[in-house]
C-alpha cells in the first residue's frame, strides 16, 4: 500500500512540476485574494489583523478546491481513470498518494500566504508549535477529504461545480477550528488552541480512515 501511494504521489506530483499549474495559477490567485482583502480592510488595521486568521485560511480553502480539482481532471483525459482502475494498484495507496500530493502542494502554498499575512498585515506570531501543528492537522484533513469527495465528482459532468457543493459543508468545521487554534496562535492564549488543533487532528485522522476504506469501491463507481 505504501509503495503504491508513494508511485501515486511521485506521479502527481512530477506533473505538478512539468505544468506550473500551482506555482503559475493556484500561487498567484491565493496572493491576489490576501491583497485584496488587505485593501478592503486596510482602512482599519485592527480589525484586518484580528481578522487574518480566517483571511488565510478562506485563502487556503479556496486553494484547496483548485488543487483538488487538478488532482483528478490529469486522469480524465485519454482513459487515464480506466488505466488507474486496470492498473493493478492497491486502491488504499491509490488515496493516500493522491492526498500526500494535495498535503504537499498545500503546505508549499501555505508557507507562501503565510508570509503574505506577516508581510502584508503586520501579525505576530506567538505560538510557532501551535501554528505549525494547526497547519499540518488542518492541511491533513483537507486534503483526506478532498481526495474522498473529489473521486465521488470525478466521473460527472457537473464535477467543477458538484465539488464544492459537496465539500464546503464538510470542511466547515475544519475552517473553524483551524480559525479558532491561529487566533491563539498569533497573538492569543496558546493554550486555548490546542484542543481545536486535537478536533482537527481528529478530523484528519477520520477521513483517512474512511478514505482508506471506500476509496476503491467510489474509483468504481466514479
Amino acid at each position: 500500500m505504501f509503495r503504491d501511494a508513494s508511485l501515486m504521489a511521485g506521479k502527481d506530483l512530477r506533473v505538478e512540476l512539468r505544468s506550473h499549474v500551482t506555482t503559475q495559477q493556484v500561487a498567484p490567485f491565493a496572493i491576489l485574494m490576501l491583497i485584496l482583502f488587505g485593501v478592503a480592510l486596510d482602512p482599519d488595521r485592527g480589525i484586518l489583523t484580528r481578522a487574518s486568521a480566517g483571511l488565510f485560511w478562506v485563502s487556503v480553502l479556496f486553494c484547496s478546491l483548485l488543487a483538488i480539482q487538478r488532482a483528478f481532471t490529469i486522469e480524465a483525459a485519454d482513459g487515464g481513470r480506466d488505466a488507474l482502475r486496470l492498473s493493478g494498484l492497491d486502491p488504499a495507496g491509490i488515496f493516500l498518494g493522491k492526498a500526500a500530493a494535495i498535503f504537499v502542494q498545500l503546505g508549499a502554498l501555505e508557507l507562501v500566504l503565510a508570509a503574505g499575512v506577516v508581510v502584508m498585515y503586520g501579525t505576530e506570531i506567538t505560538g510557532l508549535p501551535l501554528l505549525v501543528a494547526t497547519c499540518l492537522a488542518a492541511t491533513a484533513g483537507l486534503a483526506a477529504a478532498g481526495t474522498l469527495y473529489g473521486v465521488l465528482a470525478a466521473g460527472l459532468r457537473v464535477r467543477e461545480t458538484l465539488l464544492p457543493i459537496l465539500l464546503l459543508p464538510v470542511l466547515a468545521p475544519v475552517l473553524i477550528g483551524a480559525t479558532r487554534a491561529f487566533e491563539a496562535a498569533l497573538g492569543g492564549a496558546a493554550a486555548d488552541g490546542w484542543p481545536w488543533c486535537g478536533l482537527l487532528a481528529a478530523f484528519a485522522l477520520l477521513y483517512t480512515a474512511f478514505g482508506t476504506l471506500a476509496f476503491g469501491t467510489l474509483l468504481e463507481e466514479s
